[in-house]
């Protein structure tokens, strides 16, 4: 197994040398409501509509009190807008009220506000505090079965312990965004790019003989 990790990680490091979150933000709330919304979407739609959002509304504070429908018109093409738009204005009221407008590295606080649990919060803490966690994503758990670092009958906290377990510590943060690019551009669940894949041998991909 040791030999393993070392095979996929030189081949991500190979493939992304320099990886980073796709959602565009400046500020740390901005990073929060941007991984919230983009539950179900693409980031690539996310950072259409934030755009706008935020430069509409720069502050918190602009947030809090900004027109729910006019939220809700902003954010429309992301689906589930309604409740998002919702999630927005009591993020940032609470961020106001209880955090003087941060976004603390708190992941029992975090979980408690509306639209952000487990994944989102360790996309936050990992890449606003660089704390040693890997979110799990429909690409990190397509990734992480095919290349038998899970089952796939695992849920996705049993994902995330084995991948901690397997995977030194300090590498958790920049592995989640290497699997979620390799999941998202390589590793595709449809028409993955097997025939290039230096993780060809290991993985257990059912079409996988397809190329041999």
């Amino acid at each position: 197994m040791k030999e393993k990790i070392q095979k996929i990680s030189l081949y991500l490091d190979e493939l992304y040398p320099n990886p980073r979150c796709e959602l565009n933000y400046t500020k740390d709330y901005e990073l929060l409501l941007a991984v919230m919304l983009s539950a179900q979407t693409t980031d690539k739609r996310v950072n259409q509509v934030t755009a706008i959002l935020f430069q509409k509304y720069p502050t918190l504070h602009d947030l809090k009190e900004a027109n729910l429908k006019d939220i809700e018109q902003i954010i429309k093409p992301i689906g589930t807008y309604t409740k998002k738009a919702k999630n927005v204005k009591e993020i940032a009221s609470r961020l106001l009220l209880e955090q003087n407008g941060i976004v603390p590295n708190h992941r029992d606080y975090l979980e408690t506000l509306p639209g952000v649990g487990r994944k989102t919060t360790n996309v936050v803490l990992s890449n606003l505090y660089n704390e040693a966690c890997i979110a799990v994503d429909t690409h990190v758990t397509r990734v992480s079965i095919r290349l038998g670092l899970a089952r796939k009958t695992d849920d996705v906290r049993t994902i995330e312990n084995k991948l901690t377990k397997k995977f030194p510590k300090e590498t958790l943060g920049r592995l989640h965004h290497q699997l979620v690019l390799f999941g998202r551009y390589h590793c595709k669940a449809r028409n993955p790019e097997c025939q290039n894949c230096k993780l060809y041998e290991i993985c257990k991909y059912k079409e996988k003989n397809k190329y041999q």
